[in-house]
């Protein structure tokens, strides 16, 4: 069954504030193993000019879908979650995330359209400091293997 295209547009609310910590930064470097000391090591990202260590550039995949959920776990869109798979996923940066920052995520459905049988669901989440402090926007693209068909 196709997805629910009035879905396109609509914007939810911000996430609860999470907290970067070196802990969880660390753990997610390793994880997709890159040993860059600026995840590890706060005296060498100092060196560098951070305040704190910083997160590698995929790491808001790890909270940015926190305000956009209650959207996808809606049943009115019509998404099958048992045949959805991670399409694509890109970063605009303003700043890096360094441990110690506060964040929130603030999610909006971009497009929705078919490709073939699937049907590919995009979100926008504008990542800022609870000050508002702009920090990154993610787009998320997941697929939902034969819906369209």
């Amino acid at each position: 069954m196709a997805l629910n295209r009035d879905f396109v547009g609509r914007s939810y609310p911000p996430s609860a504030p999470y907290e970067v910590s070196r802990v969880k930064i660390r753990e997610f470097a390793a994880a997709i193993g890159d040993g860059n000391p600026l995840y590890r090591d706060q005296a060498a990202a100092r060196a560098a000019g951070y305040r704190d260590v910083i997160a590698p550039p995929t790491f808001p995949i790890v909270f940015s879908l926190q305000s956009g959920g209650e959207a996808l776990a809606d049943p009115d869109l019509g998404l099958n979650f048992a045949m959805v798979v991670h399409g694509e996923q890109r970063f605009e940066y303003v700043r890096p995330i360094c441990a110690g920052d506060q964040l929130v995520t603030t999610a909006t459905i971009t497009d929705i359209r078919s490709a073939g049988r699937n049907e590919l669901l995009t979100v926008r989440s504008e990542v800022t400091t609870v000050e508002g402090e702009p920090v990154c926007v993610t787009y998320n693209t997941i697929v939902e293997r034969g819906g369209a068909g």
